[in-house]
């Protein structure tokens, strides 16, 4: 019998925190099939998954894990003809769930062997680094920064940290370009999407979309305490962009200019960055497996 596609799948063992036993056995199942070339690796270290995406000679390369791992997948894949698959299993999830794809693991993969593969776009940091979903500064980098290094995982734990650090934090500076339009802004924090959230549902560049060649931009205003509930509301249910201390605009390229050097952070994981952040969009260049009847992503 003929292959009908060869499918590599590359597996960080220690994304997220549930157990990935039922997706080996979801693997082997479809393997014994044999309707597919099916092949599996787990990464060991940082940039595993970029060389492995590289050298595979699969049709669909799977990234089995959260953010960082559907990142460097991604990055291993730029320039290729391969399509990136996504089984999502980790903290966040930020660009499976915009693109559909569920976080049950039978139907996530029903989608890599029934759906189809279509062209996104994808974001560059400073003429360089790729970025899939979203890079941000302000309060939120400053979050993820302490979660990276605070040793323990989890919505609940990432939540704490959240409310310690906005008990103590301050609202910034900046001086944001897009399209070489300048604007200076007082802000919490400013995030640049090129999907529409930060992961778990969590929509701060809600009405963005990965196919239409442009990075939509959220900036923030100082809010009260109080005010949480009813922003945390609007992020989860999609309508941050009605909120009045939110400003949302669009630009195929984004420079953000702050006072000092700090944390920021892109698909999930943070970074010690400078001053000046230039974010630049490329159009249609990363194809990837979403789900047959979705329409619009």
């Amino acid at each position: 019998m003929n292959k009908l596609r060869k499918i590599l799948f590359i597996v960080n063992p220690i994304a997220g925190t549930r157990s990935k036993k039922n997706i080996f056995q979801l693997i082997d199942a479809i393997s014994t099939e044999g309707l597919f070339d099916v092949e599996v690796c787990q990464t060991r270290a940082q940039g595993d998954a970029t060389r492995l995406a590289q050298e595979s000679d699969a049709d669909v390369v799977v990234a089995v894990g959260g953010d960082g791992t559907v990142h460097e997948v991604a990055q291993g894949l730029l320039g290729s003809q391969k399509s990136l698959g996504i089984l999502p299993c980790g903290s966040g999830d930020g660009l499976a769930l915009h693109l559909g794809i569920s976080r049950n693991p039978k139907s996530a993969l029903h989608t890599l062997l029934n759906g189809k593969s279509e062209p996104i776009d994808y974001g560059t940091i400073n003429g360089q680094q790729p970025f899939f979903c979203t890079v941000g500064v302000g309060l939120d980098a400053e979050v993820a920064w302490a979660f990276a290094h605070a040793g323990r995982r989890g919505l609940w734990s990432y939540i704490s940290l959240g409310w310690k650090i906005w008990r103590s934090s301050k609202a910034q500076e900046y001086v944001v370009e897009i399209d070489e339009k300048k604007m200076a802004v007082k802000a919490v924090l400013i995030t640049v999407g090129n999907a529409n959230q930060w992961g778990n549902q969590a929509r701060i560049t809600s009405l963005a979309s990965v196919q239409d060649g442009l990075l939509d931009v959220c900036i923030v205003s100082p809010f009260k305490t109080i005010e949480i509930p009813v922003l945390a509301a609007k992020l989860l249910s999609g309508r941050i962009h009605q909120s009045r201390q939110v400003q949302m605009s669009r630009g195929k390229e984004i420079t953000i200019h702050r006072q000092q050097e700090g944390p920021a952070h892109f698909d999930g994981d943070p970074y010690m960055m400078g001053m000046d952040i230039h974010i630049t969009v490329r159009q249609a260049a990363l194809q990837v497996m979403v789900p047959a009847h979705h329409q619009t992503i």
